[in-house]
């Protein structure tokens, strides 16, 4: 096995400048909002660590449920982001394009599981 195979992954990339999005556009909430940002930030992370994680296991089941973790940490992205624009935190253009970019994330965790899944 490779090591640091995840570096090569696109997905992993993805979730990189998700999580960096994430950052910059939670730089404007404000101080009432703290907890949304500071678990918005914590859930994307989780995204990118949980593929790095995962790509080090020796089987691909332990693979999979990485990324399937990874998976509901995009979706809590998701709805915290959700939670933010219903709050005025971010504008509807921003939750838009992050929304396109959790899902291109998803539809890539989800491809790779099932890679796996078909692969044991």
């Amino acid at each position: 096995m490779r090591t640091f195979r995840f570096l090569e992954f696109q997905v992993y990339k993805d979730s990189k400048s998700f999580y960096k999005k994430c950052i910059f556009i939670t730089k404007s909430f404000t101080r009432n909002y703290w907890e949304l940002k500071d678990q918005l930030l914590r859930a994307a992370l989780s995204v990118c660590l949980n593929i790095a994680e995962g790509s080090a296991k020796y089987s691909d089941r332990d693979f999979k449920r990485f990324l399937e973790n990874s998976l509901g940490s995009i979706n809590e992205c998701l709805a915290c982001l959700d939670i933010a624009n219903d709050n005025k935190q971010i504008s509807n253009k921003n939750f838009e394009e992050l929304k396109s970019n959790a899902e291109s994330i998803a539809k890539q965790l989800g491809g790779l599981a099932k890679k796996l899944r078909n692969s044991s």
